[in-house]
Formats: structure tokens, sequence, C-alpha cells
């Protein structure tokens, strides 16, 4: 069951980190590239992966 909720965590920060990188406009290619609120999106969803990843280790 750790494993999973590991996984899930690491899961939730990477998608992310991608949505921020897009927000930024590093990644290109979708309609997200560019727009700011993504950046904030993709923050928020790391930092509920890196608060999953405690919880998940504590």
């Amino acid at each position: 069951m750790r494993l999973t909720k590991n996984l899930l965590a690491l899961i939730v920060l990477a998608i992310g980190a991608v949505w921020a990188l897009q927000g930024v406009g590093v990644i290109g290619g979708s309609f997200m590239t560019g727009q700011p609120q993504w950046l904030y999106i993709g923050l928020v969803a790391m930092l509920l992966g890196l608060a999953g990843l405690v919880w998940a280790n504590r």
C-alpha cells in the first residue's frame, strides 16, 4: 500500500511539473503553453504531490 501511495504522489508531482513548465512556455505544443494560470495550477499540483509523499512516508 505504501508503494501505491508513493507512486500516486509522484505521478501528481510529475503532472504538476509538466503543467507548470507548460504555463511558463518551456514545454510547447499544447493549449496550456504560455498560459500563466497553468503555472499556478501546476505549482498547486506539485505541492499536493509533495504533501502526498510526506503523508505516505510518515
